[in-house]
């Protein structure tokens, strides 16, 4: 009878260990609807202090970890650049800190000097117009795992669906919410300057390749030069079906005036303007038109900018 007593016993403290880890999870956002909209975005501009990494995004956790021990009643801030999807890890590239301060108010200057005591960087971004977003609850640590597997699918699917140039993609954690914020236009300004800085030598050494190609193509012989012609030909009919994909590696804003339209065109997604869209804010999606004319001609620069990386072919014929 002891022994029957014993099992019940064991029996029932499982049964309650699993309700509480489903309770946990429950509590943690497991059954939280995620969803994904456009329009006028959660934040104004910020400033903020930060650290810039190369790797895997995986190990971003560190950087939370130490920006939330210098200030930890400042709100968190990750921004992702490269999609982890095509970008091998070891060359994913991002930045992580904390909000000093929002809309007009100014980052205190002992705020400053703490987190440039600890090799923090100070970098402000301005308010975007129109992003696409979500949000997810931030209620545990676990919380965080649940939104990765759930609202970054979710985010890439809506800006896949539409064909929209949303990038980079911005991670905000204040209060008990987790902000996901993609900026639809002005993407250059989220870029801080050791992103910059990467891609202007990234295209440096893109022209220097390029201009040896040319220089190599003068010893090409007739029927080579037809060869290569045909295979650009057959290039452009094959990009020109390829399909956006989003949340992939991004640019600079140098190289997205010069650049951006020309890959777009060749990408053949022509992406969905912001009239196009059912912007949240008022209901009458007023709050996703753009507030001067030339917004829409900044738009259509920029709608390429996350498509799928072009090829070395590409970037050659892009260079010429």
């Amino acid at each position: 009878m002891a022994d029957w007593v014993l099992l019940g016993l064991i029996g029932a403290l499982l049964v309650l260990l699993l309700l509480t880890l489903f309770g946990f999870a429950i509590y943690s956002g497991l059954i939280s609807e995620v969803v994904v909209s456009a329009g006028s975005p959660p934040i104004r501009n910020i400033t903020l202090a930060y650290k810039f990494k190369v790797g895997p995004y995986g190990e971003c956790g560190k950087l939370f970890t130490e920006s939330c021990s210098i200030s930890p009643k400042l709100c968190s801030i990750g921004v992702y650049y490269d999609n982890p999807h095509t970008v091998p890890p070891e060359k994913c590239r991002y930045i992580v800190g904390c909000i000093l301060s929002e809309g007009e108010e100014k980052p205190s200057e002992e705020l400053i000097r703490l987190f440039q005591k600890f090799s923090f960087k100070i970098f402000s971004f301005p308010a975007p117009s129109h992003v696409v977003m979500a949000t997810f609850p931030f209620t545990t640590p676990f919380s965080i795992q649940l939104a990765v597997n759930r609202v970054h699918p979710a985010l890439d699917t809506y800006i896949k669906e539409r064909k929209l140039c949303a990038h980079p993609r911005l991670e905000i954690y204040k209060g008990d919410r987790i902000y996901f914020v993609c900026p639809l236009a002005r993407q250059g300004d989220f870029y801080v300057p050791e992103m910059k800085e990467m891609e202007r030598k990234s295209r440096a050494a893109e022209a220097d390749d390029a201009q040896t190609d040319i220089t190599g193509a003068d010893t090409l012989s007739e029927t080579s030069s037809i060869s290569l012609e045909a295979t650009t030909d057959s290039r452009e009919t094959s990009v020109a079906t390829s399909i956006l994909s989003p949340f992939t590696a991004g640019r600079g804003r140098d190289e997205l005036d010069n650049r951006s339209e020309h890959s777009c065109s060749e990408s053949g997604a022509s992406g969905s303007s912001f009239e196009e869209l059912d912007l949240e804010g008022n209901g009458d999606g007023s709050a996703g038109q753009p507030s001067d004319l030339g917004y829409a001609e900044e738009q259509e620069t920029t709608k390429a900018k996350w498509a799928k990386e072009p090829t070395a072919l590409e970037k050659e014929r892009g260079e010429e």
